[in-house]
């Protein structure tokens, strides 16, 4: 289908004043990981979303969602957005990744393209800037989630370290660790440590062995380095590592778990939603990795009885898992938004229609008032018996 799509833009004239849209439709663009390690989460969203836009008009008009890979490499996102833009879009909708949308961001600011619904919960894309609309809960809110959750069990802050890709998206998770500690007691050493790490420049720059964190770099699979980082904070500072709050890819986190697990270490691992639930699951399986682990969703419970959960399932059929169902809420709410304007389609009245607004998208509530983030939603998952369930405080104090 996509094949097809790409093949009729080369010969396609936007006549519209407004690029990406003409009499017949209106075409939406996404770039994302479709080849590389993580390629699950870009397949994911692309096919929530075209699940999303199927057999739906707005004002007569079909929506036509052309994605491009970008393999989860920064340096191609540049090239494909500009790739995308050329050929003409209205809008970037789910596209994935922290450091491929720090490249996208400024271009599509540069041509007042909408970003919307991108699957990461970077701060970058909570500035509140116009044009940029989120889904999600951010990385702070999921951070926060598991830490305030697991000092409730018991849990000493500590004992919370981190195992983080060495870029913008891993920072991301360390500033959240840092937001989520320093509320509580005997933390100052711990802060300054973490400001030391947030505060390295450069590409990928040497952060191991400063603090509570172990890095590992974006689209590779050692652990080794970001694993002797954590031990190296236990020997000096006397303390074990109990929670280990993990931000990084499927492929990278499901091997530090079986690393750690291979060296004796049962540390309680927790990963964030971006690092794609289904697929790191059977990452951990492969290599007999079995509990211990858990993460955070910013959707709700794939077996929740609402309206738009089951237009989900019946419209991704095996396809459906956590992933795609973002993909589809975003998509869903593209519509909602669309459908709210009067006239003329432009994108600065899309944009007008997202700010302060309100929307239910059968049995979801979107809230748009107040910022430029719809959810606020996360809860906390186990994996267990090969598939992640839903985690109450009992199973906390249990692990902990």
């Amino acid at each position: 289908m996509m094949g097809s799509l790409l093949i009729g833009l080369g010969a396609t004239t936007v006549s519209a004043a407004e690029p990406g849209i003409n009499p017949d439709w209106i075409r939406v663009g996404g770039v994302m990981d479709l080849e590389g390690h993580s390629r699950g989460l870009g397949l994911g969203m692309r096919a929530g979303i075209e699940a999303a836009f199927s057999g739906e008009r707005v004002q007569g008009k079909r929506i036509e969602f052309v994605t491009l890979n970008d393999s989860y490499s920064p340096e191609l996102t540049v090239r494909q957005t500009r790739k995308l833009l050329d050929q003409g879009v209205f809008a970037m909708v789910g596209n994935v990744g922290t450091p491929t949308a720090q490249q996208a961001l400024p271009i599509l600011d540069e041509y007042n393209v909408p970003a919307f619904g991108f699957f990461t919960g970077a701060g970058l894309l909570r500035t509140g800037k116009e044009g940029v609309i989120n889904y999600r809960a951010s990385y702070i809110q999921e951070t926060a989630a598991v830490i305030d959750s697991a000092i409730q069990a018991g849990l000493r802050p500590a004992e919370v370290c981190a195992y983080v890709q060495n870029d913008a998206y891993g920072m991301a998770g360390v500033e959240g660790i840092k937001r989520a500690l320093r509320s509580q007691p005997g933390t100052g050493k711990i802060i300054e440590k973490l400001d030391d790490i947030l505060a390295q420049s450069g590409d990928a720059p040497s952060r191991n062995g400063i603090g509570p964190v172990g890095v590992y770099e974006r689209n590779t699979l050692s652990s080794s380095d970001g694993y002797q980082s954590l031990k190296k904070w236990e020997t000096a500072n006397e303390s074990k590592c109990r929670l280990v709050v993990t931000v990084g890819a499927y492929p990278a986190i499901g091997r530090f778990a079986a690393y750690a697990r291979g060296k004796g270490d049962n540390w309680l691992i927790s990963a964030v939603s971006f690092t794609g639930t289904e697929n790191l699951g059977e990452t951990l399986d492969q290599f007999g990795v079995s509990d211990r682990v858990i993460v955070t969703q910013v959707v709700p419970p794939l077996d929740a009885d609402l309206p738009i959960l089951n237009d989900a399932r019946k419209a991704l059929g095996a396809q459906y898992n956590y992933v795609s169902l973002e993909g589809y809420i975003v998509g869903k709410l593209f519509l909602a938004i669309m459908n709210r304007v009067e006239g003329d389609i432009t994108r600065a009245k899309f944009v007008q229609e997202a700010r302060n607004s309100q929307f239910d998208l059968g049995g979801l509530l979107m809230d748009l008032t107040g910022d430029n983030q719809a959810s606020d939603l996360v809860s906390v998952t186990y994996f267990q018996d090969k598939a992640f369930q839903p985690m109450d405080a009992g199973l906390w104090s249990r692990m902990l």
